[in-house]
């Protein structure tokens, strides 16, 4: 059956199809980098509140990749990687994604406020909205900045989870916020080289798509040089001590350290990527080592 038929006939879904529009392993980063935020908070969230806080920033996560799904149906039927996913797979309707969405972003930010306070909770409307809304229906079909621009939608975890603990927004979540911001395009560009294809595919203008190879291992150093710095920010700031400030450090050598490696390679075939792929994996890596060391650094070795 094609998978234009599949998306006209759905079968029943189960609970796992709903899981999945969620994207588990996305959120898992998404949790973890807003539980980093509320626990490097100047004041000490109550056990209750940060829970509740923590489950709505899943629950507005899973909201916004249900509607990502629901909106880009058509482009996951094209690609390799998505085709398996519940709306073009054929096993969920696009109109029940559509209402588990909006439902799970409703509840998300209503909790949020009757539960935890009212600056967290506009945070997180405002992050659900800027990925639905900016990246996924105005930004991923029409330029190659894309994952620039739609990246502040993921950057905004540990700004609501520093907000949920303390009510207020201040310049160690800012640079948190700044820090995710300009590890989302080379995190994705990296992923993007190697799987060039599928995107070509599906008609998204992802910038090795539209650049070439070439010009995408160049911007992956050039956003890879100032998000070092801005990780590494917070120790000479005085809002981190020396043990954040060496991990800091190292790992983003060793970041900029592949970066040049990317940038260094010609090859065109996926199966030749490996310094891309090296650095797609040890990105994600990255992240949990700096906020895993800022939380460290702020709760225990202050």
């Amino acid at each position: 059956m094609s998978a234009a038929a599949e998306l006209s006939t759905p079968l029943p879904a189960d609970w796992r199809d709903f899981l999945a529009l969620t994207k588990p392993r996305v959120m898992s980063l998404v949790v973890f980098t807003g539980l980093c935020g509320m626990l490097a908070a100047d004041v000490p969230a109550h056990p209750v509140i940060g829970f509740t806080a923590i489950l709505c920033i899943a629950l507005g996560a899973g909201a916004a990749a249900a509607l990502n799904m629901w909106y880009e149906a058509d482009l996951d039927a094209r690609m390799k990687r998505t085709a398996r996913r519940p709306i073009p797979a054929g096993r969920m309707d696009r109109q029940a994604a559509l209402h588990f969405g909006v439902g799970l972003a409703c509840f998300s930010v209503i909790l949020m406020e009757l539960a935890v306070n009212r600056v967290a909770a506009a945070v997180l409307a405002v992050s659900i909205l800027f990925y639905v809304l900016v990246y996924t229906i105005w930004l991923k079909r029409r330029t190659p900045q894309n994952i620039v621009i739609g990246g502040a939608a993921g950057a905004f975890p540990p700004v609501i989870g520093w907000a949920a603990a303390t009510g207020d927004v201040t310049l160690l979540p800012v640079l948190l916020f700044l820090l995710i911001f300009l590890w989302t395009p080379p995190h994705f560009w990296a992923l993007s080289l190697f799987v060039r294809s599928d995107y070509a595919a599906a008609g998204v203008p992802m910038l090795p798509v539209v650049a070439g190879e070439r010009t995408t291992r160049q911007h992956i150093l050039l956003y890879t040089l100032p998000m070092g710095a801005s990780a590494i920010a917070p120790w000479p700031l005085g809002l981190a001590g020396a043990f954040y400030g060496i991990v800091a450090s190292a790992f983003s050598l060793v970041f900029v350290g592949i970066a040049v490696q990317v940038w260094r390679n010609r090859a065109t075939e996926p199966a030749a990527m490996k310094p891309e792929k090296r650095l797609f994996a040890f990105s994600i890596l990255y992240l949990f080592a700096l906020f895993g060391a800022l939380v460290a650094d702020r709760m225990w070795l202050a």
